[in-house]
């Protein structure tokens, strides 16, 4: 049960952070997802994507594939969470440790985040195509998706395996800030009567924006491969099918970017990245604490119907 209520509070709060930031998530997406030489950008700037809507008079094209990416996104953390909670629980019973270390909570945070990947990608390359169409020319999952082999669906699977160690560098990042700090007012508090110390909350808040900007820059080419690797193709492109096959690989994203974008090509969009990750990621947790305890409070409530309604027609 408490799986189950950690589970649906996440995936509701990534369904809600996802459709209030998903304009500033597809005017991000087609920025990265175009590669192009300097003279060529369509888009210099993130703002040029979102006058570009404006100017065709395609605003509401900003929530091209909004349905897919919610159904992506509520699959996905519902998936990592109870994966997360399950894996966790699995783990303290078979140790018989009462907390989990750090060292295991990596382990099963990647776990988690890997099954969720592996079942989730088809919907992830669908969303991404279809928010770098062309603006009002998207179109619906099945269409998309069976455009392309069954393979295809699967798009950039090594990239998003591997983005699963983004959260073990965030972690890692933040426990050394942390200890740095820390360390700095044991040495001011020399002589004074030793006591636990601890992060204030307005500290942990920064450190926990800090060490998120830090990972998300370290696997920013990843992420920026990625896009690439599964956005659609776009109409005003002059390429032949060899050229656009080998975009589709990650050796033929990373030689496409350096070669036409040069070596800043590679963290193109990082600043729109930074913001969207951020706020996603504050808006998650959020909203999910705010919604853990009634979610919790409704599963019972179904559970002890369901359980009345049995007894009931077990009776009749």
């Amino acid at each position: 049960m408490e799986s189950v209520a950690e589970a649906t509070s996440g995936a509701i709060g990534s369904l809600l952070s996802t459709t209030i930031l998903y304009p500033l998530d597809t005017c991000k997406t087609k920025y990265q997802a175009e590669v192009r030489s300097h003279n060529l950008q369509k888009y210099r700037n993130l703002s040029d994507v979102l006058w570009e809507a404006i100017s065709t008079r395609q605003v509401l094209s900003l929530y091209q594939g909004l349905g897919t990416k919610n159904v992506q996104s509520f699959i996905s953390s519902f998936l990592y969470f109870y994966g997360y909670s399950f894996f966790k629980r699995l783990y303290l019973e078979k140790s018989g440790y009462k907390s989990i270390g750090t060292r295991a909570n990596l382990i099963v945070a990647a776990a988690a985040g890997a099954c969720t990947v592996i079942i989730t990608q088809p919907l992830d390359t669908a969303s991404s195509r279809m928010q770098t169409s062309e603006f009002g020319k998207s179109k619906g999952l099945w269409e998309t998706l069976s455009e392309g082999t069954w393979s295809e669906a699967f798009d950039g699977l090594g990239i998003s395996l591997l983005l699963t160690a983004n959260p073990s560098i965030q972690y890692t990042a933040f426990d050394q800030l942390k200890n740095k700090i820390l360390a700095g007012k044991l040495s001011k508090n020399r002589g004074a009567e030793p006591s636990p110390q601890a992060l204030s909350a307005f500290s942990a808040f920064v450190l926990g924006a800090v060490s998120k900007c830090i990972a998300t820059c370290l696997t920013y080419p990843a992420i920026r491969c990625k896009v690439t690797i599964q956005s659609a193709e776009s109409d005003d492109d002059e390429k032949d099918e060899a050229e656009v096959k080998s975009q589709k690989t990650v050796s033929g994203a990373l030689y496409a970017i350096w070669k036409r974008e040069g070596l800043l090509g590679f963290y193109k969009g990082l600043n729109a990245q930074i913001l969207k990750t951020v706020l996603s990621s504050a808006l998650l947790l959020m909203i999910k604490e705010k919604i853990t305890k009634t979610t919790w409070v409704l599963l019972i409530a179904i559970k002890r119907y369901l359980f009345i309604t049995r007894t009931r027609l077990k009776k009749s």
